[in-house]
């Protein structure tokens, strides 16, 4: 099995393609956010209601304020916590398809993950959408090995990397003047 190039995991991204990608957490599956199809699939490889939005993942600080408004106080968070365990729900700066964020509300959560290998994935394609690579109710997966076995063939291709199975992000509102302790994780800001 060869080891894909950056170039042919973003052109397979952007034909609507799945991709196993390990990330600072777990080993996920991702897709072009912006492709509805895409976002689809993603949700039937991985057996998931759209009930259970996904977020997003970016390369850097300034990919997440071109996806997603963030206040000050949230920009400094980022700032001082990315790339790490902090997924702050702001806005959305593009119309979310469904299974992404929330549609209703027109949020979406962002981060910025501590692997260099997935932050050079999105520095080339931009952001994705990510969620373990597992099926709904399964034991997460930690590499492109187990991630096969769970889900075989119906992942386009798969990224080779180990993930630390580390503590889940914080998750934070940050949509008001005051942030919102949605999920206590691995980041402890003080909420």
């Amino acid at each position: 099995m060869t080891t894909p190039s950056l170039e042919e995991i973003s052109d397979a991204l952007s034909r609507g393609a799945v991709v196993g990608i390990p990330t600072d957490t777990v080993y996920g599956i991702a897709a072009d956010p912006r492709n509805s199809i895409a976002v689809g699939r993603l949700f039937a490889i991985k057996e998931r209601s759209v009930g259970k939005p996904v977020g997003l993942l970016v390369a850097d600080i300034e990919s997440a304020l071109a996806m997603v408004e963030l206040p000050d106080y949230a920009v400094e968070w980022a700032r001082s916590h990315w790339p790490g365990p902090l997924n702050l729900v702001g806005v959305a700066r593009f119309e979310l398809p469904e299974g992404v964020g929330d549609r209703t509300r027109g949020t979406v959560g962002v981060r910025v993950p501590d692997l260099a290998t997935t932050r050079e994935i999105l520095a080339v394609f931009g952001a994705l959408a990510v969620t373990s690579a597992n099926r709904s109710g399964e034991k997460e997966t930690l590499d492109e090995t187990d991630a096969r076995a769970a889900l075989g063939d119906l992942v386009d291709i798969y990224v080779a990397g180990r993930c630390p199975g580390a503590v889940s992000s914080t998750t934070v509102d940050v949509t008001g003047d005051m942030p919102i302790l949605l999920r206590r994780g691995a980041l402890d800001l003080g909420l």
